[in-house]
C-alpha cells in the first residue's frame, strides 16, 4: 500500500469537528469502530470462504488490522438490500452468492484438489484468474456465469473498501467533511480543512 494521501489521523480528526454532519459522523465513526462480526446470512465456513476471497482481491499487507470487507456483504444479503439491479445472466443476489462461492470452492478442489482455504495465496490467485476468466471446472459453473458473478463480486468488494474512512484517507478524500461551505472548488485550491498531501 501506498502512503496515504493524507497524514494517518485526518479522517479522526475531521470526525471531531463541526465540518462533518452528525450522520456521516455516525456512519463513518461506526465503521472505525466496529466490532467482530458473526456471519448472519452464511454459514460459518462458506463466510470465511468469503473473507479469504475478499483478501486475495483486495490485499492489505500493510494494515495492521485490515478494513473486513466480507461483513457489510453478509449483512446485506440477509437483509435482502440491493443495489437496485443485476444482469440477466444472474439469480437474485443470495442466490449468486450460494452458487459462486460454491462454485469458487469446487474450482479450487478440481484443479488443486485442496479446498480454496488451503491453497497458497498464488494457487488462490489461479482460482479466482479462472473464475474472472470463465474457465473455472465445476459442475455450479453451468448454472452461473463466472465471469458476471466475479464481476458483481469485485464491485461489491471495491464498494465496501471505498465506503470505509482510513480507505478514503488513503486515497485523499474528505468529502465526509460535507458541512456545506466549500468554495474553493477549481484545480489545485484547498479548502482550510484539508490537511496537507503527504508527498
Amino acid at each position: 500500500m501506498a502512503s496515504s494521501a493524507y497524514p494517518a489521523g485526518t479522517v479522526r480528526a475531521l470526525l471531531a469537528t463541526d465540518l462533518v454532519t452528525e450522520a456521516t459522523r455516525t456512519a463513518l465513526q461506526a465503521r472505525l469502530d466496529a466490532p467482530d462480526y458473526e456471519p448472519q446470512f452464511f454459514d460459518a465456513a462458506t463466510y470465511e470462504l468469503l473473507r479469504m476471497v475478499a483478501a486475495r482481491l483486495f490485499p492489505q499487507p500493510d494494515r495492521d488490522s485490515p478494513i473486513e470487507l466480507a461483513p457489510a456483504i453478509d449483512q446485506r444479503l440477509l437483509t435482502g438490500g440491493s443495489d437496485g439491479w443485476r444482469y440477466d445472466v444472474l439469480p437474485p443476489d443470495r442466490e449468486a452468492y450460494r452458487l459462486g462461492l460454491g462454485g469458487i470452492r469446487e474450482s479450487a478442489r478440481v484443479i488443486f484438489g485442496a479446498p480454496f482455504e488451503e491453497l497458497t495465496g498464488l494457487q488462490q490467485d489461479a482460482v479466482l484468474q479462472a473464475v474472472q476468466n470463465e474457465t473455472a471446472p465445476g459442475p455450479l459453473w453451468d448454472t452461473l456465469s463466472a465471469n458476471r458473478f466475479f464481476e458483481e463480486l469485485l464491485a461489491e468488494l471495491t464498494e465496501n473498501y471505498y465506503a470505509h474512512p482510513l480507505a478514503q484517507e488513503e486515497i485523499g478524500y474528505v468529502g465526509m467533511a460535507d458541512v456545506p461551505g466549500w468554495s474553493k472548488i477549481t484545480l489545485n485550491q484547498k479548502e482550510d480543512r484539508e490537511p496537507a498531501v503527504n508527498e
